[in-house]
């Protein structure tokens, strides 16, 4: 008997495992109604278009499945010091003071569900999908205590959250058809200019199955850029034209404007 047990249990692994590797993989396309982003003196801000296809899967509208999707658009990493005020002989003056490293300058997730219930938080933390899950590195040369820094975190994030560069949308991916998605990511009108990492990944059960990353551009066109480059390569002769052209339309403006 348990000679026929062992073997009805060989036969079932071997059939699994024939089945599994039969079965396909699933694979993520997706694309970008962009991939340039033009800023000139009359932008507002935009926003761009995410779609694409898992293939492969049995997602229905209304039966996950177990098939969750996150997309996180990255901005190009920053150094950025967050500051707390507080009085001083009855004036708010700037105190104590964190510097955060590598940063993403500009950091928005959506998800088709609670990032939260998409996967375990380590999962979540090396792959940086959510606000509680951006890996903050903090200089370690600070007035901070170690105590405060949570405070400091949390701070830094609720400011770049009321400057429009950090957000998320969770529930905001939705399914067109059973294996085809899109979603909207809004770009403020004060992004930052660089190059963008877009990183698309198809969980399923709390793991990733498959995974895309693209790359968006944002960058001054026009006057704007003239004006851009010259000020990163030749900061003196920026700064003496800038002068320069003040000076010029100071005087203008009072030739045209002079009573006599």
């Amino acid at each position: 008997m348990s000679r026929l047990i062992l073997l009805l249990s060989m036969v079932l692994c071997l059939v699994t495992g024939a089945q599994a590797q039969n079965r396909p993989a699933q694979e993520l396309v997706t694309s970008l109604s962009s991939d340039l982003i033009s800023i000139q003196s009359n932008f507002t801000g935009t926003e761009i278009v995410i779609f694409g296809q898992a293939s492969n899967i049995e997602r229905q509208p209304n039966d996950p499945s177990g098939y969750e999707l996150a997309i996180v658009v990255e901005g190009p990493p920053q150094d950025i010091t967050t500051r707390r005020k507080g009085r001083f002989l009855g004036v708010w003056v700037n105190r104590e003071a964190e510097r955060f490293q590598n940063v993403p300058s500009y950091y928005a997730v959506a998800s088709t569900i609670n990032i939260s219930n998409m996967a375990n938080r380590t999962v979540l933390d090396d792959l940086g999908i959510g606000l509680n899950h951006i890996n903050l590195a903090v200089s370690g040369v600070s007035n901070v205590a170690l105590s405060d820094r949570d405070d400091f975190r949390r701070a830094f994030i609720r400011l770049r959250k009321q400057m429009g560069l950090y957000s998320e949308q969770e529930t905001s991916i939705t399914f067109l058809t059973d294996t085809m998605f899109r979603t909207n990511i809004p770009l403020p009108a004060n992004i930052p200019v660089g190059d963008y990492k877009v990183k698309s990944f198809l969980f399923l059960h709390g793991d990733v199955v498959a995974q895309t990353e693209q790359t968006l551009a944002v960058a001054k066109s026009g006057f704007e850029q003239v004006t851009f480059e010259m000020a990163q390569s030749y900061p003196l002769f920026y700064g003496l034209l800038a002068v320069s052209l003040a000076i010029f339309t100071g005087w203008l403006a009072g030739v045209i404007f002079r009573k006599d």
